[in-house]
């Protein structure tokens, strides 16, 4: 079992920054992908970023390429999302998530993933 806690989210002006993070409970975390989601009503959970176990690969969508960047440490079991120059199209709750086995390739399909942390809402005021 694996418990995730996001934490990090807020309310933020266009053009700013924020930082989420990820702490991550239960098994040996260096083994994991980890991958950040995020959630607005009425639209499919969409696919934001993923990082390898060993950190030696990074996955982000196209929407937030070069604003956004995933990293980890693994001695503090924590995975991040920084995020800058935000937009209002980026506010949404955010959530990260670990597929239920060890070194598995990142992906951005939700079905992917078994664990999920309960979320933090990041909002962007234009």
């Amino acid at each position: 079992q694996v418990q995730l806690v996001e934490s990090g989210g807020g309310l933020v002006q266009a053009g700013g920054s924020l930082r989420l993070s990820c702490v991550a409970s239960g098994r040996t975390f260096s083994s994991y992908t980890m991958g950040w989601f995020r959630h607005t009503p009425g639209k499919e959970r969409e696919f934001v970023s993923a990082i390898s176990w060993a950190a030696g690969s990074t996955y982000y969508a196209d929407s937030v390429k070069g604003r956004f960047t995933i990293f980890r440490d693994n001695a503090k079991n924590t995975v991040y999302l920084q995020m800058d120059s935000l937009k209002p199209e980026d506010t949404a709750v955010y959530y990260c998530a670990a597929p239920h086995g060890t070194f598995v390739v990142p992906s951005p399909l939700p079905s992917s993933y078994r664990y999920w942390g309960q979320g933090t809402q990041v909002t962007v005021s234009s």
